[in-house]
């Protein structure tokens, strides 16, 4: 009998422990708490308010039923996805090589390399943006050169239209998807390659069945990350489209600016929050959070 009380009584006394110890952690966690939900949830409850309140301040999913109606609001959309997709696979296919190049480079001589990738983080987005358009613009300096060189014959256009809107995004986004696959290339054990070279691989078969399976969850991890940051872009649609390329965030800033249309407004910005927590979800359910979001493969 007295077993059984100490026994209880040692179960009591780690019961208390295990709270005080929960109670610690949640004091220590408090602040990050705080501060997440005066910069996160408060402001996106705020948006979600917003949307659901109609011209009259009453309660009405009239602005959302406006995005269905109006066709434009669909194009937006569209063409906000059709961008992002398309500057994120032009980041893939410039990105992957160049990753692997660092990854194959040694260390030291590879993070010098890096700094480069890390340069056009040291400049404004809105500077590198004005760059290219004095770049890219009919008497800019690409379009000089390349009738010079004999390229071309007239001005190409390469502004105020979708080709100048990837431009201006791929080189922004580029660095977000080289660094994750660096990241998970350089993780990569060499050893996978000898072993499959000594079973008889050639060196793009060992390429294919071996390290690019290895490095493709910084890869998917990167390219997510330079989809979703697409899908909110406002200053190089804006610049570089020159008003012929219309993404959400640009016509988020047309209906709060021009219309005052704030539920309009707030209904576009929580459709497209909804949008990218979906695609975040069924990325982290077809390719593994941990896989996606783990760092590397194994």
């Amino acid at each position: 009998m007295s077993g059984r009380a100490a026994a209880a009584a040692n179960r009591a006394a780690l019961l208390r422990d295990a709270r005080r110890e929960r109670m610690r952690l949640f004091g220590l966690g408090t602040p990050a708490l705080l501060l997440v939900i005066v910069l996160m949830v408060i402001p996106v409850g705020w948006l979600f308010w917003l949307s659901a309140l109609a011209d009259d301040g009453s309660l009405s999913a009239v602005n959302y039923l406006r995005l269905v109606a109006l066709p434009s609001y669909r194009r937006i959309l569209l063409a906000t996805f059709e961008i992002s997709a398309a500057a994120t696979v032009l980041c893939v296919a410039l990105g992957y090589p160049l990753a692997y190049t660092l990854s194959l480079l040694p260390e030291r001589l590879a993070n010098l390399c890096l700094l480069g990738v890390l340069m056009p983080f040291w400049t404004s987005i809105l500077v590198r943006t004005y760059a290219w358009l004095v770049l890219l613009q009919r008497h800019g300096l690409v379009n000089e050169w390349g009738m010079r060189l004999g390229l071309w014959q007239r001005p190409l256009e390469l502004v105020h239209d979708v080709t100048g809107t990837l431009i201006g995004l791929v080189h922004i986004m580029l660095p977000f998807l080289v660094l994750p696959a660096y990241g998970s290339m350089r993780a990569v054990d060499r050893e996978c390659l000898r072993a499959a070279a000594s079973l008889g691989a050639a060196p793009m078969q060992a390429f294919w069945r071996v390290f690019l399976p290895l490095s493709l969850p910084g890869v998917l991890a990167g390219a997510l990350m330079v989809f979703i940051l697409c899908l909110g872009s406002f200053v190089t649609p804006a610049m570089l489209g020159g008003g012929k390329v219309i993404m959400v965030a640009n016509a988020i800033a047309t209906d709060v600016q021009i219309f005052y249309n704030w539920g309009a407004a707030s209904a576009l910005g929580a459709v497209l929050l909804v949008l990218t927590g979906a695609i975040l979800w069924a990325a982290a359910r077809l390719a593994g959070s941990e896989r996606l979001f783990g760092g590397h493969g194994g």
